[in-house]
């Protein structure tokens, strides 16, 4: 991307006719990075990205393009870790005849609970267990689906393959191996809509909307997002909880995109759809089985604050994480919490709103508690380690925590 970076940002700052000086001005950074981008530099930050393109007047989608392919490292440790998850989710497919599954009638009840389970584990940020549970899981998913062929047991299995295949894309974008995600994700849609359940369906364009998000397609995501939610809108009376939280997340999702592609306006109407879903719903909603949702007053607002954030504005973010009601855990027993993830990712964007505020020993405070809180997920996040190392370019003795920290992002290995 790196080559196109560079041609686009130079095309449309000359057309404004402003310099490398001008551009990084109204943009709010140092003249450095517009020069490394037009030099063709890659690993270049997405708040970067975001702020040329708001001054710009551009979505941030148009800055970039596809680069050629980089040269695959030999030795991909996911490779191998990842074997049997790859083997059960892209099975090989031949021209011949393809047998039912010998044995017994599968167990829907059964692989409704395992897949339970196993979201728990998600949520509880407990991945190690997860990836060795679900090639099992997704064998058991396939078996059932090729052993009711028709009738209303059909339908279960292919809601109950639908669900199972959310968490699989859901785990494998959380890890980053977003290829393997969409497999995932796109068949959880498919099963969704073959059993003529659009909320399971939607629950997996919610997730399928998360890539798209990580794997900076904006486009796509605000675009599937907002066309779902046309499908799965709820009635003014008589909707259920369900419905209004995966309504409510499908709006989350599509602020998610057009925040991120300098679409501030659209944001903040799908911020005020989520805040009415919310409204509704009253306190998190937590349907892991049916949904996937984890849904609520407290969540919408945490997920609001991104847009603060990614706009530039880290005094707003410290601001209201002290001022906003929803943020107050003290309020949580009445609203109910966030997941695990959603509380974590708050954490991480507050402590990134603080090394920007200048009070590193807060941003450090942030960074510790979510790594005690949930060290499996906290190793895998990028922009942990990106603010650690913005705190320690700031301060130069480190404490004790903070090189345990630093170790476990694997910054000092």
């Amino acid at each position: 991307m790196s080559d196109e970076l560079a041609e686009n940002l130079k095309r449309l700052r000359r057309a404004k006719g402003w310099s490398q000086e001008q551009l990084a001005h109204r943009a709010g950074l140092s003249v450095g990075p517009v020069r490394k981008i037009e030099q063709g530099h890659s690993g270049v930050r997405m708040e970067t990205l975001h702020g040329l393109a708001r001054a710009l007047g551009v979505r941030t989608s148009d800055l970039m393009a596809a680069g050629p392919p980089q040269p695959v490292p030999h030795e991909d440790p996911n490779s191998r870790n990842l074997r049997a998850l790859r083997i059960a989710l892209t099975p090989a497919l031949g021209l011949g005849r393809t047998h039912a599954p010998a044995g017994d009638e599968p167990d829907l009840r059964r692989l409704r609970r395992m897949t339970h389970d196993n979201s728990v584990l998600y949520f509880a940020d407990t991945y190690a267990s997860i990836a060795s549970e679900l090639p099992v899981l997704i064998r058991a998913a396939d078996d059932a689906v090729a052993w009711f062929d028709s009738g209303d047991a059909r339908a279960a299995a292919l809601v109950a393959r639908s669900r199972v295949m959310n968490l699989v894309g859901r785990y494998l974008t959380q890890i980053r191996q977003y290829d393997l995600a969409h497999v995932a994700a796109r068949r959880a849609i498919e099963d969704g809509r073959a059993a003529g359940d659009d909320l399971a369906a939607a629950s997996g364009v919610g997730g399928m909307c998360w890539l798209l998000v990580r794997t900076e397609r904006f486009d796509e995501a605000e675009d599937i997002a907002v066309a779902t939610m046309d499908v799965v809108e709820p009635k003014i009376m008589g909707a259920s909880d369900d419905q209004y939280a995966t309504w409510g997340g499908l709006a989350m999702e599509a602020a998610a995109a057009a925040v991120r592609n300098n679409r501030p306006d659209a944001a903040k109407a799908m911020r005020k759809a989520a805040g009415t879903a919310a409204k509704a719903v009253g306190r998190t909603h937590r349907n892991l089985l049916r949904h996937w949702s984890m849904f609520g007053p407290v969540t919408a607002t945490m997920k609001e604050l991104e847009d603060f954030m990614i706009a530039g504005d880290a005094r707003s973010v410290v601001r209201k994480s002290g001022e906003e009601p929803n943020l107050q855990e003290k309020n949580w027993k009445k609203l109910g919490g966030p997941s695990t993830n959603d509380g974590n990712r708050y954490r991480l964007d507050l402590a990134r709103a603080h090394v920007r505020s200048g009070d590193l020993t807060a941003a450090m405070e942030e960074l510790a508690a979510a790594d005690r809180a949930a060290p499996e997920w906290f190793r895998h996040q990028a922009s942990a380690a990106v603010t650690f190392e913005e705190i320690t370019k700031k301060r130069r003795t480190l404490t004790t925590e903070m090189r345990e920290v630093g170790t476990h992002l694997g910054l000092f290995l």
